[in-house]
């Protein structure tokens, strides 16, 4: 028993002193090998039932005391069960021919045969495969959909201050969002109520920035309007036969244009366009919007909507100019609600920026001072029936039945179709910068991560929703700065606050329109002002800070896009700005950031030398330089004119036609270290800029390649044309080989 092998899967060896003559012998062994593998097979049958479950013990039992060990069958007696004799024939026919050198595939296959799948072992495969597809897709999900993430995670310990932020920022929105659609989209109140609260609860769902409050920008509302007004209301004598449902299906249209660009940028995860448009841009195009909001406010603040109803221009200027000349007829007590109610707001809004600061002055921050004048001034309305005298108020709103939500893109929108898509190209563009800019913000400022990609998405879809408001018309809807800044002071910090907003704005809509009957317009003009006044509130400091540093580009750049705004129109000026920041991108891409490098003193260190003035170049005549970037179609074409600028001028800027302060370079040695990728396009035009100065005895050296840089060398033919020794692992190295061709020697020789 001693001499069975562990596995009990052959016999024991022979004993040395046995001829191949005592077959009897042999069989003797055998057998009796046979016999001890049939009883550690019984032994073990207790662990193979445990492994193999219940329904294999009993295949593996022919009548509870057979064993099937895969090669033969015995029953526990060591007598051969006779039914299954030939097992034990197939078994020393096979060991005889494993003892002769013959093949073992039979028996493999006969072994495999004899054992068959477990029937339990492919429904478990198949559950853990499922298993882990649901486990992949509940991750992805939580990516994608934010709200399963953080709603079953929440700690109600936030909820106060969520709860107490969104009902302060239904509050500002509430009069803001009927404010836009009314005095500025020239839609029905209840369509910025809507826009402003469905979306706002679909973004809570797939939104990243816990504080964003999203709603209708002044500035995009004003461009529905200007659209409005030119389509519907341009010609007079021309006017639809419903011109509410037309006004509905451009905004509807402009609104659902806006929903596929943000959405497809955010599919295509170029969340990083908040760069197109500069700081300087779009503080000019911001400013001369609020100057816009002014002069198209003057009208029902004054009450001359009567007197100017078809007859301004639309020009912002002359419109101004139009409306001076008509002050003769303004209603005085029009005017007098209007001012008085937006100096109570800028009062309230300056004495709560300096309370807040003090000890014990944060609870100034959940007074709602717009919706508190906008109750005052409809009770005070209503009381003494002013309008009456003539004060335009709010009337009966319709707030319909049920939810106004329909299928999109209906015939009545397609037709407006190419009227509206550049507008809304630039203005989903202006409302994707403010939207990324808040959520970067806040996300900063608070410490947690933001997704510029998945909150594009998120906020495609709730302009989806908003361009679903069929029976109202629907503006779009982005992320406002100011609210999602003053939505964190506040206490806000889940997405719950913007869900909590949306339900008060929901609300507000089946309950409080009735109560606002006597709201005059000429309050919800002094609310868009007050919007001017926090539009304009950093614009003195940001002018003064371009001044002190000097960036006369960018003083340009605000106020040439101001005066084309102001002067002429928005569309104009968003054009303006979006092609004036592509310009400046593209400009910024295609210069090759390249440096010309000296050694430091007593060392082996290179650095440039505009920012070390110990750095000395090494060699007269021979140019050292190293670029700072990866090369690609755009920048490398400047790659020879910036290094003729700096083989004559240097680093210093120089006019061209300044007189060359350098001589030209006998030999150029490029370090690249830094360059980590190179296109195609940059390989050949390097193998253009290597032939030009080789064909001019100039030689081009390169130090720090990467070996996939010098195979796409090799592929275009610049080694071939170089030759080998123009290519160096240091600098060290290549400046040895300058001293070596006669171009100069380094003090001491060092290289030698």
């Amino acid at each position: 028993m001693s001499g069975s092998s562990s596995g009990g899967n052959r016999a024991p060896d022979l004993p040395s002193n046995l001829g191949s003559s005592s077959s009897s012998t042999i069989s003797s062994l055998r057998n009796t090998a046979l016999t001890t593998r049939q009883q550690e097979s019984y032994h073990s049958s207790d662990e193979r039932t445990s492994l193999l479950g219940p329904n294999r013990a009993e295949s593996s039992t022919a009548n509870g005391d057979t064993y099937h060990t895969g090669r033969f069958l015995k029953d526990h007696s060591g007598e051969r069960n006779p039914e299954h004799s030939s097992s034990g024939n197939e078994l020393n026919a096979r060991e005889e021919g494993h003892e002769s050198g013959g093949s073992k595939d039979a028996s493999i296959r006969n072994y495999g045969a004899a054992t068959p799948e477990d029937p339990e072992i492919r429904p478990r495969r198949k559950r853990d495969a499922t298993l882990a597809v649901a486990r992949k897709i509940k991750q992805r999900s939580k990516y994608y959909v934010p709200v399963t993430e953080w709603l079953p995670n929440y700690n109600w310990s936030l909820f106060s201050g969520d709860f107490v932020a969104g009902i302060s920022i239904a509050c500002l929105l509430i009069p803001q969002s009927m404010s836009y659609a009314s005095g500025l989209a020239k839609l029905n109140p209840v369509a910025g109520l809507w826009s402003a609260s469905v979306p706002a609860l679909v973004y809570g769902i797939l939104g990243t920035c816990r504080q964003m409050s999203l709603g209708p920008e002044s500035a995009l509302c004003l461009i529905i309007g200007q659209l409005i007004q030119r389509k519907i209301y341009g010609d007079p004598h021309i006017i639809p036969e419903h011109p509410e449902l037309e006004a509905a299906a451009i905004s509807l249209m402009t609104t659902a244009q806006c929903c596929i660009i943000t959405l497809a940028l955010g599919l295509l995860r170029l969340g990083f366009l908040d760069v197109v448009l500069s700081r300087a841009l779009l503080r000019g195009f911001v400013t001369a919007v609020a100057c816009i909001l002014v002069i198209e406010q003057v009208v029902p603040m004054l009450g001359l909507e009567s007197v100017v109803a078809n007859d301004a221009p639309h020009q912002p200027l002359p419109k101004l100019i139009f409306l001076l000349e008509r002050l003769k007829h303004a209603n005085p007590i029009t005017a007098g609600i209007a001012f008085s109610s937006l100096l109570i707001l800028i009062v309230v809004r300056v004495s709560k920026g300096y309370i807040v600061q003090k000890q014990g002055g944060r609870w100034v921050r959940y007074v709602p001072e717009i919706l508190i004048v906008v109750g005052a001034a409809t009770i005070l309305t209503g009381a003494f029936r002013w309008d009456e005298d003539g004060v335009a108020v709010l009337g009966k709103v319709n707030a319909g039945i049920g939810v106004p939500f329909g299928l999109p893109l209906r015939k009545r929108q397609w037709k407006y179709f190419n009227y509206t898509f550049p507008t809304a190209f630039v203005s989903a563009v202006v409302g994707i910068v403010d939207s990324v800019v808040a959520a970067r913000e806040n996300g900063s400022k608070y410490g947690y991560a933001v997704s510029a990609n998945r909150d594009l998405v998120a906020i495609g879809a709730a302009n989806l929703v908003a361009s679903s408001l069929t029976a109202t018309g629907g503006v779009p809807v982005f992320g406002s700065i100011t609210r999602s800044r003053l939505n964190g002071l506040i206490g806000a910090r889940s997405q719950m606050a913007s869900i909590i907003t949306s339900i008060c704005m929901i609300l507000s809509i089946f309950f409080l329109l009735p109560y606002l009957y006597f709201l005059p317009r000429a309050v919800l003009a002094a609310i868009i002002c007050l919007v001017v006044y926090a539009l304009l509130a950093d614009a003195p400091e940001e002018i003064v800070t371009l001044w002190r540093l000097k960036a006369w580009r960018d003083f340009a750049q605000m106020t040439g896009t101001f005066i084309l705004t102001l002067i002429f129109s928005i569309e104009t000026g968003l054009v303006a700005s979006v092609v004036f920041s592509l310009i400046l991108v593209v400009q910024q891409s295609t210069q090759t950031r390249i440096k010309i490098l000296g050694r430091l003193p007593n060392s082996d260190e290179w650095v440039p030398i505009d920012e070390d003035e110990s750095a000395q170049e090494e060699f007269e005549g021979v140019l050292v330089v190293r670029i700072r970037e990866s090369l690609n179609f755009a920048n490398t074409n400047q790659l020879k004119e910036r290094l003729r600028r700096l083989e004559l001028y240097g680093p210093q800027k120089s006019h061209p036609s300044d007189v060359p302060r350098r001589e030209s370079a006998k030999a150029i040695i490029i370090h690249m270290g830094d360059v980590d990728d190179m296109d195609a396009s940059a390989v050949q035009i390097l193998h253009e800029f290597a032939a030009a100065y080789t064909d001019r005895g100039v030689g081009i050296h390169f130090a720090h390649l990467r070996q996939s840089q010098v195979d796409k060398f090799k592929i275009v033919g610049i080694t071939t044309m170089c030759g080998p020794s123009h290519f160096h692992a240091t600098l060290r190295d290549a400046m040895k080989e300058i001293e070596s061709l006669g171009y100069g020697q380094s003090l001491g020789s060092r290289y030698t």
